[in-house]
């Protein structure tokens, strides 16, 4: 593609970069064919090349954000799938966050619109408001009507996403290091994230025990916090990068003390920020070498398993699961084979669902900020899940594992839930139907060894 910055927008650094993102750009049109907006509405301007388009003219002329470019790079998931189908190479992510930071620079929002995203903002990285929220959504949710009727409808999506289920009030609060079971072969550190910690505390659980079983001391970093991702792509981006600088500093500390192996995720929207912290914080003093380093030590949890030996699975499985990869996970990490390849090892019996490729809807806040076009991903994934009759749907993201199960019958988990209990841990919550029948299917099996 061709660009006209002049010389002197050629001196900032982020146009700099912009102007070498745009040129590697040739108007194929591929990315329109697994791009789920485009898919959605048919529109070129919410396609990943409509978008680039705008982003250039927004670019160069230098001219604060138009309506249009506002409503159209909202309209964008950051689900990355153009980027695993471009040809070219093309770093849709990183221009498309750059676009989001000057947009909200250049164009004031509505009164409704900030109030919803300063909502966001101030209450998903802190765990402590987010169980508050949570309870004020519950005991909220039966006017979720009348805020669309008063045009906020990210306030009633936020109403619709509550638990419907038994919510614990409790904290959770995770040792600060577990010792490895048996001999140590590994010191990793675990990012406990934020909303994850609150709506399914489960999950680190089954990470930590996962981890010691196979030789890891677990460390908890004093300190850490939220690591950027949620302000980041809401084009927040001071926000993020203070997130991600406290979260870096608390880690490092840790690392000086005792160097780690990895620092593991099980949220991969978290992982995918934190692997790209180099780029996050280029050129920030004191900190760019910590965040590169950070960034090289990041793995999801499935990356660091795959290479460990669990032995035998306890459990015998003959249950079907289809196995979801949250786009931050195939498109932003590339970590597409280990997840699968745990869970048959594990004994599970795995399925693939028709259009993995193509996002479920959550990414991140979308399904606040964008509840309409959110639905109709929603319903376009389940209806392929539907298609190949999983007996449980197991993901790498709290995102999607909430977007998920509002649409399915089945029961939907963490991958790393499924991995522990097979290798010794307790029955994934959701899944005690399920275990029940896994459970009289092993007793069978022992019994009939004994006779035999």
């Amino acid at each position: 593609m061709q660009t006209h910055f002049t010389p002197e927008q050629l001196q900032d650094p982020e146009l700099r970069e912009a102007n070498a993102i745009l040129r590697r750009c040739v108007h194929c049109g591929l990315c329109t064919a697994t791009c789920p907006t485009y898919l959605t509405l048919g529109d070129e301007r919410d396609s990943p090349r409509g978008r680039i388009y705008m982003i250039k003219d927004m670019l160069e002329s230098g001219r604060p954000a138009t309506p249009e470019i506002q409503t159209h790079v909202d309209r964008c998931l950051s689900c990355l799938s153009c980027m695993t189908t471009c040809p070219s190479g093309v770093d849709y992510m990183h221009l498309v966050d750059l676009a989001r930071s000057r947009i909200e620079t250049t164009r004031p929002r509505g009164w409704r619109d900030r109030l919803a995203r300063a909502l966001i903002a101030r209450t998903v990285p802190n765990p402590a408001r987010m169980r508050l929220a949570l309870i004020a959504a519950i005991a909220g949710r039966p006017f979720r009507a009348l805020f669309k009727r008063l045009g906020l409808a990210p306030i009633a999506a936020m109403l619709d996403l509550a638990p419907r289920g038994a919510f614990s009030l409790a904290t959770y609060r995770a040792p600060r290091k577990v010792a490895a079971q048996g001999e140590q072969r590994g010191r990793v550190i675990l990012l406990a994230g934020c909303a994850q910690q609150v709506l399914r505390p489960d999950i680190n659980d089954a990470t930590i025990r996962m981890l010691t079983r196979l030789g890891a001391e677990v460390v908890m970093a004093p300190g850490a916090g939220c690591c950027g991702s949620l302000v980041h792509h809401m084009g927040r981006t001071d926000e993020a990068r203070a997130q991600a600088a406290r979260t870096i500093g608390a880690w490092m500390r840790v690392i000086e003390a005792e160097p780690v192996d990895a620092i593991i995720m099980n949220a991969s929207g978290c992982g995918t920020t934190v692997k790209d912290y180099g780029h996050m914080l280029a050129g920030e003093a004191g900190l760019q070498d910590a965040a590169e380093r950070v960034a090289g030590l990041a793995k999801d949890v499935t990356e660091y398993l795959v290479r460990r030996d669990p032995g035998p699975p306890r459990q015998w499985s003959s249950i079907r699961v289809a196995y979801h990869s949250a786009c931050s996970m195939q498109h932003g990490q590339r970590v597409v084979d280990e997840p699968r390849r745990l869970l048959e090892r594990a004994g599970f019996s795995v399925v693939d669902i028709p259009e993995g490729h193509i996002c479920c809807g959550s990414a991140g806040t979308y399904n606040i900020l964008q509840p309409e076009l959110s639905a109709k991903l929603l319903d376009r994934k389940a209806g392929h899940i539907a298609e190949v009759g999983p007996d449980v749907v197991a993901t790498g993201n709290i995102g999607c594992i909430t977007q998920l199960q509002r649409a399915l019958d089945v029961p939907v988990v963490h991958t790393i839930e499924l991995l522990d209990w097979a290798y010794g841990g307790p029955v994934p919550r959701g899944m005690e139907r399920l275990g029940s029948r896994v459970s009289e299917v092993r007793e069978a099996k022992i019994a009939t060894l004994k006779v035999g």
